[in-house]
C-alpha cells in the first residue's frame, strides 16, 4: 500500500492578528489524503527561508522540528501494515505535542470511568484531583487503570499503580507508549536504582508498566507488533529473590507459650497463631470471615485478594479447626452467629469498600505494634508480623516434607510460582548439617568413623 507523508504551508485562509499560515501534515493513501494541524504558524516568507542554508535560531529550530515530523510520519505510516488513517492517529498524532488534537481524533482517547464518587477517594488518591493528562499517553492510561481498579474496589492494587504514576512522572514526565523502548526502561531501572530503590521495588514498577502496555493493547491505543518492548530478547522486569524471614518452631514455641500481660497482647498473640494454624490466612481473609464459612469441624473460604484479581473462580481454601483456632473463635467472635455476620469484629456491614480497607489496615497495624513488643521479651531475632506469620506457615510445612503442590492449594496461590517464592530457606544451622554429611568419612581423634 502507497502511504505518503509530506509537511506544506496552507495558505487558504491566513491567519488576521499574525498574517500567519498553518503548517500541516499531508498523508495521502490511495489517492485519498488526511491533513494534520502542527502547533507552528508561519508567514509566507520565512516557510521559504526554511529551504536557506542560513536562518535564525528560532527559524531553524522549527525546521528541524518539521523535518522530524515528516520522517517520523512516514515511518509510521509505513509501519502500519494494513495502513489505516484511525491506526496512524492512534500512533502518531494523538497526544503528540507537535499537533493541535482535533475533536474527532481525541474521541479515540482512553475512556474515563467516574462509576464511583471521586470525593470519597480524594485524600487517598490525590492524582483524582490533578489536571487530566494528555489521551492516551502513559499516564493517561494509568489514570484510567486507575479508576477501574476502584470500580472493581481493589483500592490497595490502585493504590499501588498511584505510587507508580507518581515515580514515573518523575522520571521523565507523561511519554507516549510509543516513546518506551528497552533502552528507555533500562534508563528508567538506572534511574530509580540511583534513587536507593530496591530490585525487588524496581521489579514491581517495571510489571506495572507491562500491564499498562497490555491495557493499552486492548484498547487499541497501540499495536503488540510494533512498540512492545517487554519479553524474551527484549526488556524483563529484575526479579529478585528475597530471602523471607519465616521463623523457627522453637520461636513459634515461645510465641505459643507466651502469657499476655494485657488484653491487647493476647488479640495480637491470638490472631497471630490464628493466622499461623490457618493456612496462613491474611488479615485481610480474617476480618472477611461469616459464620456462613464453618462448616463442621472446617472453614471453607475465598481469598479477597483473587475473588475480583482472576477472571476464572477462584479455588475455595478449606481449613480444619483445630482446638487452638477454636478457642481464638470462641474468645474473639461475635455474638450474633447468624451466616452473615463476620466472625471477628473487624469490619462492619453497610460501609463502604474503602472504609473497609481502613479498618484492616488499623487492625493489622495494631496487632504488629503489640507483637513487635512481644518479640522483644522473647527475644526473637526475625519480624514477627502478620506477613511472617504466612511465610512461617508456608516455610515449616516444606520443612516437613509436605509438597510444595499442597502448600500452593492451601495458600490459595493461582501459580506454583508463587508459592516457592514464599518459601523460606533453611536456617544456617540446618546448611551446617547438610555439610557436615558429605565429610562423614572423617575419623574422629580416636580413628573412628562416626
Amino acid at each position: 500500500m502507497n502511504v505518503t507523508t509530506n509537511v506544506f504551508l496552507d495558505t487558504r485562509r491566513i491567519k488576521k492578528k499574525t498574517k500567519t499560515y498553518p503548517v500541516k501534515l499531508r498523508v495521502t493513501c490511495n489517492r485519498k489524503h488526511q491533513e494534520y494541524q502542527t502547533v507552528f504558524d508561519l508567514t509566507s516568507e520565512d516557510y521559504k527561508k526554511l529551504g536557506a542554508s542560513r536562518v535564525s535560531d528560532w527559524l531553524r529550530e522549527v525546521k528541524d522540528k518539521l523535518k522530524e515530523i515528516e520522517s517520523t510520519a512516514s515511518k509510521v505510516a509505513k509501519d502500519l501494515d494494513p495502513f489505516t488513517y484511525e491506526d496512524f492517529e492512534k500512533d502518531y498524532i494523538l497526544g503528540n505535542p507537535l499537533f493541535h488534537q482535533r475533536n474527532a481524533i481525541k474521541a479515540s482517547a482512553v475512556p474515563v470511568t467516574n462509576q464511583f464518587n471521586i470525593e470519597e477517594y480524594g485524600n487517598r488518591f490525590p492524582i483524582l484531583k490533578l489536571p487530566e493528562p494528555e489521551p492516551n499517553t502513559v499516564l493517561a492510561t494509568t489514570l484510567y487503570y486507575i479508576r477501574k481498579l476502584l470500580e472493581e474496589h481493589r483500592i490497595r492494587t490502585a493504590a499501588s499503580y498511584q505510587t507508580t504514576y507518581m515515580t514515573f512522572s518523575r522520571f521523565r514526565g507523561n511519554v507516549r507508549f510509543t516513546q518506551i523502548d528497552v533502552a528507555f526502561l533500562k534508563q528508567f531501572e538506572d534511574w530509580m536504582l540511583k534513587q536507593d530503590y530496591s530490585k525487588t521495588t524496581v521489579g514491581i514498577y517495571t510489571r506495572t508498566l507491562r500491564t499498562l502496555f497490555n491495557e493499552a493493547i486492548f484498547l487499541g491505543i497501540i499495536k503488540r507488533d510494533k512498540c512492545y518492548p517487554f519479553g524474551r530478547r527484549k526488556y524483563q522486569p529484575p526479579a529478585s529473590r528475597n530471602i523471607k524471614k519465616a521463623l523457627t518452631l522453637e520461636d513459634v514455641g515461645k510465641i505459643y507459650y507466651y502469657e499476655p500481660i494485657c488484653l491487647e497482647e493476647r488479640k495480637a498473640k491470638d490472631f497471630w497463631l490464628f493466622s499461623y494454624f490457618a493456612n496462613g490466612i491474611n488479615p485481610t481473609d480474617i476480618a472477611h470471615l461469616k459464620y456462613k464459612n464453618i462448616d463442621g469441624d472446617y472453614i471453607t473460604f475465598e481469598r479477597a485478594k483473587t475473588e475480583n484479581a482472576t477472571r476464572s473462580a477462584p479455588k475455595p481454601i478449606t481449613v480444619y479447626i483445630t482446638e487452638d483456632m477454636q478457642q481464638i473463635i470462641d474468645f474473639w467472635s461475635t455474638k450474633d452467629k447468624r451466616p452473615g455476620n463476620y466472625i471477628f469484629p473487624v469490619l462492619q456491614h453497610d460501609i463502604t469498600p474503602l472504609r473497609q480497607v481502613e479498618l484492616i489496615e488499623l487492625f493489622v497495624q495494631a496487632l504488629n505494634d503489640w507483637m513487635r513488643k512481644i518479640k522483644k521479651k522473647l527475644d526473637i531475632e526475625k519480624a514477627v508480623t502478620t506477613y511472617v506469620a504466612r511465610h512461617t506457615f508456608s516455610t515449616i510445612m516444606k520443612r516437613s516434607g509436605v509438597s510444595t503442590e499442597f502448600i500452593q492449594e492451601s495458600l490459595g496461590h493461582t501459580s506454583i510460582k508463587t508459592t516457592e517464592n514464599y518459601l523460606d530457606s533453611f536456617e544456617k544451622t540446618v546448611k551446617k548439617e547438610y555439610s557436615q554429611k558429605l565429610v562423614a568419612f572423617k575419623k574422629d581423634s580416636d580413628g573412628n568413623i562416626p
